[in-house]
């Protein structure tokens, strides 16, 4: 398949004259790692379904990835070709994405929450020519899914099943040791070039059609490369990722960046934050990275059952705002320092806060630029807007994405390369940002922008409240008004007059406390912790209750 990812050519040669694209590749970074430390431990993967545990050297990592690109290429998959993958995090994942690059095949990870409504527009747009699923996950039969989906996916020779035995086996398909004797017949002329495109991976379509985000070795490399050094990130560390590999999270920061590093990753294939904080401690653990929920079960897990967390130097949280007493608990409990990020699928991590930060700075702000990308916040004008004013957040710089697949119109970038992102936010004289909302998540009530990310934080520190999420609904007086959906404590109630007498002594302006409180059990999130807000304001403009929490 072509990639129309027409946003690289136009700055190739600028980022590659101001040392910001390096032009290599996964590839290189492996062969780097077989020369220097070819017996040394790259990967620790844990299954606790299964409760097992697989360590690879780099010179394994080497070798399987070999017997993927081998068996990919009896298969038929060349240049070009889309590989989707729908696995949960572990050893299987990563050797699969090496494989694809070996012979020149386009890697597309998918949630392994997605189900037929998501895949069958992601498969059929990316056309996929294989499609990799687990055979039975979490109770759930993706192999059942994946042959009710074939007959409507013209484009789907392959389905490859990870667990069982059969033909279609990822042990007898992708990873079948007599595949060694033919892994010298493989090529370095059909790997992927560091410009050219790599990884396919959709957006979540929480609000329409999910776009299909090209990314090349470059776009991602020249932002894992400043962000580690950000960190004093090094081959010594310890990488722990339980956020989805087949989220940019867990792919970048749990794949690519120990690569790049020579670090070894430990894998985590879902959340227990009891077994997280334990092989935390037992494999001790340097740097994770994930949203603010898993920030709060790890904390209240190492908390509980006083785990030894001392090695543990960073833990980066992004994905949301972090409340105030969230980062003290966590710091306090866990000996860490809590850094916060901002960034997208398109982009990868563009802000953290730096390590010789206030150490209350990770809840007041999403941090500063990473060198090579830039920000800029313009008011409804296109005009950049005063320090502290919020407006629209744009981006642009070296590891924005190429575009979105067939959707060139869609790709939000003007002439000088500045990404709309969506996103509100507001920079200081300094330039940190604080994310404010997303565009669609502005609350003007009466004409008066309501600071939602300022309220949750204020009700977080409520003591009945767990989690928190405020979203508009439609008034045909005031255009919108508030609504905080909050769950409790376990054990824990709060009331309407409870939440607003906890804002009147923050010190609130009236007008911003929301109208209306909703107890929910959860709020609904995307796996890599994100609220779905589009769910809460669906459910409060159909005012349809019926089978909610």
């Amino acid at each position: 398949m072509e990639f129309d990812a027409v946003l690289i050519e136009p700055r190739r040669q600028a980022m590659t004259q101001a040392g910001l694209w390096h032009d290599r590749t996964a590839d290189d970074y492996l062969a780097a790692r077989l020369v220097t430390d070819a017996d040394g431990l790259a990967l620790s993967a844990f299954d606790l379904v299964a409760d097992t545990r697989r360590d690879l050297t780099w010179a394994e990592l080497d070798r399987l990835a070999s017997r993927v690109a081998v068996g990919l290429r009896r298969l038929g998959v060349g240049r070009g070709d889309v590989v989707t993958c729908q696995l949960p995090n572990g050893w299987q994942f990563a050797v699969t994405y090496l494989g694809c690059s070996r012979i020149g095949a386009v890697f597309n990870p998918v949630m392994p929450i997605f189900r037929e409504h998501e895949l069958a527009f992601m498969l059929a747009h990316g056309q996929a020519k294989v499609f990799i699923v687990p055979q039975v996950f979490r109770g759930f039969d993706h192999q059942a899914m994946a042959e009710r989906m074939r007959p409507d996916l013209p484009d789907l020779r392959h389905i490859i099943v990870l667990g069982g035995d059969g033909p279609g086996s990822f042990d007898t398909v992708l990873s079948d040791p007599a595949f060694d004797a033919s892994a010298a017949g493989l090529d370095p002329a059909d790997r992927l070039g560091p410009n050219e495109v790599c990884q396919l991976i959709y957006t979540s379509g929480t609000t329409g059609e999910p776009k299909g985000v090209m990314h090349t070795a470059n776009t991602m490399f020249a932002n894992l490369s400043p962000f580690a050094e950000r960190l004093g990130m090094g081959g010594d560390d310890v990488i722990m990722m339980f956020s989805p590999m087949a989220h940019q999270t867990g792919f970048m920061y749990g794949l690519l960046l120990p690569l790049m590093l020579g670090a070894r990753s430990v894998l985590l294939n879902t959340w227990d934050k009891t077994r997280a904080a334990q092989i935390l401690r037992d494999e001790r653990v340097t740097w994770t990275m994930a949203s603010t929920p898993f920030l709060i079960d790890l904390t209240t897990a190492v908390e509980q059952d006083a785990i030894d967390t001392s090695a543990l130097r960073i833990f980066l949280c992004a994905g949301t705002a972090i409340p105030g007493p969230v980062v003290e608990r966590a710091q306090q409990v866990m000996g860490a320092r809590v850094v916060s990020a901002w960034g997208m699928t398109e982009n990868g991590a563009v802000t953290t806060v730096r390590l010789d930060d206030a150490a209350d700075k990770s809840a007041s702000s999403d941090g500063v630029p990473l060198p090579g990308m830039e920000l800029c916040v313009r008011g409804a004008d296109g005009q950049p807007v005063p320090p502290g004013h919020e407006g629209e957040l744009y981006v642009r710089g070296c590891s924005n994405f190429g575009g979105y697949l067939k959707r060139p119109q869609w790709n939000s970038t003007d002439a000088e390369g500045w990404f709309d992102t969506g996103d509100i936010a507001r920079m200081d004289a300094d330039g940190y940002i604080r994310i404010c909302g997303r565009s669609k998540d502005i609350i003007i009530r009466g004409a008066e922008n309501i600071p939602v990310v300022e309220v949750e934080a204020a009700l977080f520190r409520h003591p009945a409240v767990q989690s928190v999420a405020v979203v508009g609904y439609p008034d045909e007086r005031l255009g919108e008004r508030a609504c905080a959906f909050i769950v409790p404590k376990p054990g824990q109630t709060i009331s309407l007059e409870q939440m607003t007498a906890h804002l009147r002594s923050c010190h609130f302006a009236t007008q911003y406390w929301p109208e209306r409180l909703e107890i929910v059990d959860a709020l609904p999130a995307t796996a890599s912790g994100k609220v779905q807000k589009f769910v809460l304001r669906n459910r409060l403009r159909t005012e349809n209750q019926d089978g909610w929490g």
